[in-house]
Parts: structure tokens; sequence; C-alpha cells
């Protein structure tokens, strides 16, 4: 087994110090019900674990208030008594097609989330999406290191740093 010390670099003490000025997390139960300013982040095929129901979960990630940065998820099942609803949340998601279950979801896609809180039958609460609604796409944030677009002037205001000289090296 490994020393504490010898992954922390030699600052051990700061370390010490940190721990003893920190509080514990709490524990990380279902959000509240209510709606929730969200990004569809994630889409993929599964199968349930008790019986292998084929199904599609959605990811949304809270993107705005206390509970930024959480996740909910939808499941769309695949069987023909949910099929009906299945087909109407994913066309809301641009969904349309069997297919297109096999491609990411596209990004940015603004939803307002309606999560509940539900007990399920081992006792536990966990988050439901009981609806949601599609309000935009977002424009995602500009990469400052992303290179520019031919054509565009990298410095446009003749203050560019180009003292660099990578054959200085």
């Amino acid at each position: 087994m490994g020393r504490l010390s010898d992954i922390l670099n030699g600052s051990g003490s700061d370390f010490n110090d940190r721990w003893n000025a920190t509080a514990a997390a709490g524990e990380f139960g279902p959000v509240p019900r209510g709606v929730y300013v969200c990004h569809a982040t994630k889409g993929e095929l599964e199968s349930s674990r008790s019986k292998s129901t084929p199904g599609y979960k959605v990811e949304f990630t809270v993107i705005d208030g206390d509970f930024q940065g959480r996740k909910l998820w939808l499941d769309c099942w695949l069987t023909p008594a949910a099929l009906p609803q299945s087909k109407r949340d994913l066309a809301k998601l641009g969904i349309t097609s069997p297919a297109q279950m096999e491609h990411p979801l596209p990004k940015w896609i603004r939803c307002n989330v309606t999560a509940v809180v539900r007990r399920d039958d081992d006792g536990i609460e966990r988050n439901k999406v009981q609806t949601f609604e599609v309000v935009g796409i977002d424009k995602p944030e500009a990469d400052a290191f992303a290179p520019k677009p031919p054509g565009e002037a990298a410095d446009t205001n003749g203050e560019a740093d180009t003292s660099f000289d990578p054959s200085k090296l």
C-alpha cells in the first residue's frame, strides 16, 4: 500500500491543515420537485437491469440555480405499450427514427425539465423526469484558444503578443 506523503509530493502539512479545515459534504439526495433549466447532454440505448427492457436514456444537466451541474434522467422505454410516449419525447430532441438513437444527441439543447421525487421499490428516493419542453438551442461559448476560421484576422487591434519564437526552443 502506498503512503499518503508519496502522492502529495511533500505537501503533507498543507494537506493536513486543509483536511482539518474542510467540512464534510452532505448526502447527495434527489433535487426537490420543480422545473429546472437543463441541457440535454447525453442519450444512449440501454436495457433495464431487472427485466432487460429495451430503452433509451436521456441525461439532462442542470445549468442554472442552486443545483447547477446535477443530473436528471428520462427513461424512454421501447416496448409496444410505451412507444407512443417515447416517440413523443424523443421527437422533441430531434430523434424521429430508430437509427438516430445510435448517434449522439445534438449539443446545447436547452430544456425546461420538470422533476419529481419518487420512492422506488427498494425504498430509495430518486428523481424522475415527469416532462420536459425544449426551449431553444444555446450557442456554445467561444473557445479563446480555438484556431481562427480561414480568412479571419487573428489580431484585429495590433496588440498581439508575438514574442514567442518556437525556433528558439
